[in-house]
């Protein structure tokens, strides 16, 4: 009758620690999810926002560092997608005799390679600043300064995202261009969400 009560108790033990345990990890999820959801209400696309960092809660666990590093991975993984893109179109565009189109074109993925770089950038400097943590080397002057660094590089991406179509305005319109124009109107959103959470992490202070 003991060992029976025993391995009840036991057993009920085991039930209610699962049970709790299963219920923080729940709770922790759904907090992950919420700093996400609204760290991205202090971007220009919250939906974008979200919905493209969302599946990275569980790496982020409600750290702004970690989720601007994430923010600016994405963004590289866009922009690097699209450049990719556009320079096998120069290769294989039809341009229906448009040499306008030809040269708008080889400027936008210009301007994107630029992108592509200064992404990249930023991506090293802020993998630096999370290895750095707040150890030797991590004082506030270094902590700013490379923040300082992230911030002009990634300003400099969406300006050359900006840029990269300007070329197409005075293209008529063709499938090229709405191609184009189209590609890279979402990839600036994903930068400029990356940017505004690299902001609101150098605003943080410290890591």
């Amino acid at each position: 009758m003991t060992t029976q009560c025993s391995h009840s108790f036991l057993l009920s033990s085991i039930l209610f620690f699962a049970t709790t345990f299963s219920n923080l990890r729940s709770t922790t999820a759904d907090d992950d999810a919420e700093f996400i959801r609204s760290s991205c209400n202090a971007t220009l696309y919250p939906d974008i926002c979200y919905t493209s960092l969302s599946r990275y809660a569980n790496a982020v666990q409600q750290n702004p560092g970690q989720l601007a590093r994430i923010a600016i991975a994405v963004s590289f993984s866009k922009v690097h997608r699209t450049a990719s893109y556009l320079s096998n179109l120069t290769r294989e565009a039809d341009y229906s005799g448009s040499s306008r189109a030809a040269l708008a074109l080889h400027d936008c993925f210009s301007n994107l390679d630029d992108a592509v770089d200064e992404i990249r950038g930023s991506l090293k400097q802020m993998r630096q600043i999370g290895a750095a943590g707040t150890g030797a080397g991590a004082g506030a002057d270094s902590f700013l300064f490379q923040m300082s660094n992230v911030q002009t590089w990634m300003s400099a991406a969406l300006t050359d995202e900006e840029t990269c179509t300007d070329g197409f305005q005075d293209v008529e319109d063709c499938p090229v261009k709405a191609d184009v124009q189209n590609r890279v109107s979402k990839v600036k959103k994903f930068t400029s969400n990356a940017l505004a959470l690299v902001n609101g992490y150098a605003q943080k202070g410290m890591p």
